[in-house]
């Protein structure tokens, strides 16, 4: 089996391809320890020294680092996932409990607006933010403004500021003029 290693506009992250699937159910991203035993390679992952986030996409994981170097933590990882992906184990203990919930917040007048931010989201966004070892999730709408989530490499990451304000933002006033602005939360 071969792993291939990407860099990520954040450079505390990296993501890993195996080649195969990794969450067919979508995104599930740990961001401590404590939500990790939902994950026995979550688990693992959170206990090689430096790792302090993990996001599962449709085909890759998303490593982020506290501290250390990638020299250091990068061939501990790489053997975390070899040995998780070669003895075939589950990804989840309980795959319904883990995947992100639908915690969104919009009035019912807005769901029209709503329903189309989704499909921008789904279509033209966050294929471009995957691709970056990230993803990026509608969590409300509330007077014009567009309250987003976003995980893996882009949580934290110095440009997803940017990203939001000129590529989120930019694109979806283009296409929905009764919205005003972005927000991360």
């Amino acid at each position: 089996m071969f792993i291939q290693t990407e860099a990520t506009p954040n450079p505390a992250t990296l993501k890993f391809l195996p080649g195969r699937s990794v969450s067919e159910a979508g995104t599930v991203n740990f961001e401590s320890r404590e939500q990790a035993v939902k994950s026995p390679l979550a688990e693992t992952l959170f206990s090689i020294n430096g790792v302090s986030g993990v996001m599962y996409g449709l085909d890759f994981i998303s490593v982020t680092k506290a501290d250390g170097e990638w020299q250091h933590i990068k061939p501990a990882v790489l053997g975390a996932l070899m040995e998780h992906f070669m003895s075939g184990s589950i990804l989840m203990v309980n795959e319904e409990a883990s995947i992100d919930g639908d915690d969104e917040c919009f009035e019912p007048a807005d769901a029209s607006i709503v329903s189309t931010i989704k499909e921008l989201l789904e279509t033209r966004i966050r294929p471009t933010v995957a691709a970056d070892g990230g993803d990026i999730t509608f969590r409300g709408y509330k007077n014009g403004t567009v309250f987003l989530e976003m995980k893996g490499a882009c949580a934290g990451c110095p440009s997803s500021n940017a990203t939001l304000k000129h590529g989120v933002e930019n694109l979806l006033r283009h296409y929905v003029p009764e919205i005003q602005s972005v927000e991360q939360i």
